[in-house]
């Protein structure tokens, strides 16, 4: 299990308008990015790697995962 006592999760500057609905993400560790529901703080978390995170990222921004 990765240890993310040291992770500092933040929420997307566009979560404002749906009660607090969304997820947070710390990527702030090394070589990997951790992602949460904001709902759930203590709750289990997703981790990826690093390379992988920004690959998703990649794709989301040029339409590449829509339906």
């Amino acid at each position: 299990m990765t240890d993310l006592s040291g992770a500092n999760w933040r929420k997307s500057t566009r979560s404002g308008g749906n009660g607090g609905d969304c997820v947070e993400v710390a990527d702030n560790l090394p070589g990997i990015v951790a992602v949460r529901d904001s709902k759930d703080a203590t709750g289990p978390a997703l981790t990826f790697a690093a390379p992988t995170w920004s690959a998703f990222l990649a794709a989301v921004r040029r339409g590449g995962l829509a339906d």
